[in-house]
């Protein structure tokens, strides 16, 4: 039986090409600093399957992609936030070294010949005591990490949703602010029954104010309502997917 030779560089791009097409029909998330914190904005017509976690006292997850995948990716760092705080100490546990935990993960999973590579992106945010001291850190599906200064956008259209956040975004934004330029980035080229409303938004915040050290908040509907406005608000689509996001 003859053998097909395939150029390691060709295989490197097909996996690639293949990642990144799964996430591409993955809805989008925003993550972008506000004055108080961090804030997480998803599109997500699901209440049961998360897109934004908590991970430790002040670093949150997000994701894109594969709901199985990521969710994989999301227990095993609550694991290693875990056991860093219980066997070292709770200040042990960063967001850097989470990312270089994700990021190690991600490229030996993509570079492996035997599996096929993760079809995810993720966000891993730290709030820090300050804000010149938040960090969030971008991966993509072969391990690549950014750091990114003020936001971070991932899934279908990542490149025009970032467009319109970095020309809306200013220092100092308010959570209802930062909420509603997430929204409207999240609407770019979107309409009809296509539209983004309220309803099929999932957030929450790293709030810098609250005074327990775990700093994770999920923003409740009437919450949002209020942070926002009501006027976009429709019904909600209950519709889940068990493994690709539509």
């Amino acid at each position: 039986m003859s053998m097909m030779y395939v150029a390691p560089e060709q295989q490197m791009k097909d996996r690639a090409d293949f990642a990144r097409k799964g996430i591409a029909r993955g809805r989008s998330v925003v993550v972008l600093r506000y004055d108080k914190g961090i804030c997480f904005v998803a599109e997500n017509r699901s209440q049961a399957l998360h897109k934004v976690s908590e991970i430790y006292d002040r670093i949150g997850f997000a994701a894109v992609g594969r709901y199985n995948e990521f969710e994989n990716l999301r227990i095993a760092g609550i694991r290693h936030a875990d056991m860093r705080g219980y066997s070292y100490d709770r200040a042990d546990v960063t967001g850097r070294g989470l990312a270089n935990a994700y990021a190690q993960l991600l490229g030996t999973i993509f570079s492996a010949g035997a599996e096929k590579p993760y079809e995810v992106e993720i966000v891993v945010a730290e709030l820090g005591h300050d804000a010149a001291d938040d960090q969030i850190y971008r991966l993509t599906y072969d391990g690549s990490v950014g750091d990114e200064e003020h936001f971070a956008v991932m899934g279908g259209q990542a490149d025009s949703i970032s467009t319109v956040i970095a020309e809306g975004w200013v220092d100092g934004l308010s959570l209802s602010g930062a909420i509603a330029l997430a929204l409207k980035g999240l609407r770019t080229n979107r309409s009809g029954d296509d539209d983004v409303t309220l309803d099929s938004l999932e957030v929450a915040v790293l709030d810098r104010t609250r005074s327990q050290p775990r700093k994770f908040h999920r923003v409740r509907p009437d919450e949002l309502a209020g942070q926002v406005g009501t006027g976009s608000s429709t019904s909600q689509d209950h519709s889940t997917s068990q493994d690709q996001e539509s």
